[in-house]
C-alpha cells in the first residue's frame, strides 16, 4: 500500500516553494559569501544541513563560495601537541610552530572535510586556500595589547597573523563557472614569503567585496545582534551599528564580526547577515523567507 501524505502537508510544502520563488528569481547568478565559524561545525547533523543548504544554493542558479574559520580545531590541535596560546584582541599570537600546525588543521583536514561533506549531498567542491594560484596576498599585522599595571597600550608582536590586501578573484570565478563550490581556508602568503594565519571573517570580507557579493554571510553560534532586552534585531544599518556600540549593546566578539561587515557594504556587497550555524538550515530561512533569521546589514 502506498505511503499516504495528507493534502495539508503538501499544501504546505507548496506554499514554502511559493514563499521562495521572488528570491529564487533575485538572486538567480548571484554570487554569495559564507564564511563558516569553526564554532558552528561542531554538530554533525548541523554539518550535514550546512552541506545540503550550499548545495542547494548552486543548484538553483546562486554561486556560493565558503570561506572556513577553525578556531577551535586548531586550539584542540595545539592543545593536543602540548603547545599554549595566547590571543590578542581576538587574534591568536602565532610563532612559526603554531603557523604550521594552524595551516594543516584549516587548509588540511576541516577544509577536505567541508568538501566530503558538500560531495555527500549530492555538490562538486574543490578545497583551496589563499595561496593557491596567489589568491590573496596578506601582510603582517601588529597588535596592542593594554599594560594592566600602567594602563597604557603596548606593542604585540603577532608573529604569522596576517590581514587581506589583495584578493585575485579568477580561481574562483572559473571554479563557480566550472560548476564547482569554492571552500577556502584562510591561509595566504605574503610579498616576504611568509605563510599567515588570517581571520577567517576578515578573509571572508574582503573576499566578498571583491566580488562584489549580492550576501555576505557569517554563520556563528550566536542567534545575531540581540537588543539590551535580548531580542534579536533583524535590520541594521552602519550608523546604527555605531550607536550601539557606543551604548553598549554590541560588545565583545561581535564587535569585530559587525566591523567586517560594514567594511563589506561599504566596499559593495549588497548585505551583510549574522545568524546562528547551529540552527537547522540557517541559510535557507534567512534567504528564503521573509522574515528571516539573522541580523541583516546594510547600506
Amino acid at each position: 500500500m502506498p505511503d499516504y501524505t495528507p493534502a495539508a502537508e503538501l499544501l504546505a510544502k507548496a506554499e514554502t516553494l511559493t514563499e521562495a520563488l521572488p528570491y529564487l528569481q533575485r538572486y538567480g547568478g548571484k554570487t554569495f559569501v559564507i564564511k563558516y565559524g569553526g564554532h558552528a561545525m561542531g554538530n554533525p547533523e548541523r554539518q550535514q544541513d550546512f552541506a545540503e543548504d550550499v548545495v542547494l544554493l548552486k543548484a538553483v542558479g546562486i554561486n556560493p563560495v565558503v570561506v572556513h574559520g577553525g578556531g577551535p580545531q586548531i586550539g584542540a590541535m595545539l592543545k593536543r601537541l602540548g603547545v599554549e596560546s595566547t590571543f590578542v584582541g581576538g587574534l591568536r599570537v602565532t610563532d612559526a610552530e603554531t603557523a604550521q600546525v594552524a595551516e594543516m588543521v584549516l587548509a588540511g583536514s576541516i577544509n577536505k572535510e567541508i568538501v566530503s561533506w558538500i560531495g555527500a549531498a549530492g555538490g562538486r567542491a574543490v578545497g583551496v586556500s589563499g595561496k593557491d594560484a596567489g589568491m590573496v596576498q596578506a601582510e603582517k599585522v601588529g597588535g596592542r595589547d593594554a599594560d594592566p599595571l600602567q594602563g597604557i597600550e603596548r606593542h604585540v608582536d603577532l608573529g604569522f597573523v596576517g590581514e587581506p590586501v589583495a584578493v585575485d578573484r579568477r580561481l574562483i570565478d572559473s571554479l563557480c563557472r566550472d560548476g564547482i563550490i569554492p571552500v577556502i581556508a584562510p591561509i595566504a602568503s605574503g610579498a616576504d614569503g611568509c605563510t599567515y594565519n588570517i581571520n577567517a571573517d576578515t578573509m571572508a570580507g574582503a573576499i566578498a567585496a571583491t566580488l562584489a557579493a549580492s550576501r555576505f554571510f557569517l554563520l556563528t553560534d550566536v542567534a545575531g545582534v540581540l537588543d539590551k532586552d535580548g531580542t534579536l534585531m533583524t535590520d541594521l544599518h552602519p550608523v546604527d551599528i555605531a550607536a550601539l556600540k557606543a551604548d553598549g549593546t554590541i560588545t565583545g566578539g561581535m564587535i569585530p564580526k559587525l566591523d567586517t561587515c560594514v567594511a563589506a557594504v561599504e566596499s559593495g556587497v549588497d548585505a551583510a547577515v549574522v545568524l546562528d550555524g547551529r540552527v537547522p538550515h540557517a541559510l535557507l530561512l534567512e534567504i528564503f523567507t521573509k522574515s528571516g533569521v539573522g541580523t541583516l546589514v546594510r547600506r
